[in-house]
């Protein structure tokens, strides 16, 4: 059985691509800050599926985790870093404890995911998934903090990707445009946002191709724009 870390995994992107990786066979591992959330879903997915409560902007969080992995499923095939959080104000009312707090979830958090995983992933010549977004890309008003932590994402995990090719790993960053959830305030139910269940499927995507192919990034936007 492939193990697959899904972090952020309590909801949302992360939820839909446990849901997902588990109906196929997957073993994953739950790992956010909600524990009650995981246990649920764990119990809901069934054998095959392992809540692991902790924080991104731990280390020490990231490798009892990964050591879980190991001990329940035999290794860790691939890490899918999801967890994110969005806090959207204009730079004049955006406090350096915001701006701290996003770059340490969405930046730091996957740095030390991969930090931990990474034995594991070289010997499973594995896969590494990063939910990174469009903004990442693109700068929007209000969003000085989450473009710095999307952009430093894409550079980060680019540079890793040249590094671990060449020894078996491959690294993806997955980019989707508006997603239907509850991040950063939002409320569900925008029929033409993408769903989570799409991002899910590029997730699968990145991890099936064959071991000689290399996706190193997907865009993915809604069909309509509003």
């Amino acid at each position: 059985m492939r193990a697959v870390l899904i972090s952020g995994a309590s909801r949302g992107i992360g939820e839909a691509t446990a849901r997902l990786l588990h109906g196929r066979g997957y073993g994953v591992g739950l790992f956010a800050r909600d524990g009650a959330r995981l246990q649920a879903l764990a119990e809901a997915l069934g054998e095959g599926a392992l809540a692991l409560p902790g924080d991104v902007r731990r280390g020490e969080d990231w490798a009892r985790a990964v050591a879980r992995m190991e001990e329940a499923f035999g290794g860790l095939y691939a890490l899918v870093n999801n967890a994110g959080i969005g806090v959207m104000k204009p730079l004049a009312e955006l406090s350096e404890a915001e701006f701290r707090e996003v770059l340490e979830v969405n930046l730091v958090g996957p740095f030390l995911g991969l930090k931990a995983a990474l034995p594991a992933l070289l010997r499973a010549r594995g896969v590494v998934v990063n939910i990174g977004s469009l903004a990442g890309k693109n700068p929007f008003k209000g969003g000085a903090a989450y473009n710095a932590s999307k952009f430093g994402l894409l550079g980060l995990m680019g540079a890793a990707m040249l590094e671990l090719r060449e020894v078996g790993v491959r690294v993806v960053n997955v980019l989707p445009g508006s997603v239907d959830t509850g991040f950063a305030g939002n409320v569900p139910g925008a029929s033409w946002k993408l769903a989570p269940e799409d991002v899910a499927e590029a997730v699968r995507f990145a991890l099936e191709m064959p071991e000689r192919a290399l996706v190193s990034e997907v865009e993915l936007r809604p069909t309509r724009v509003s």
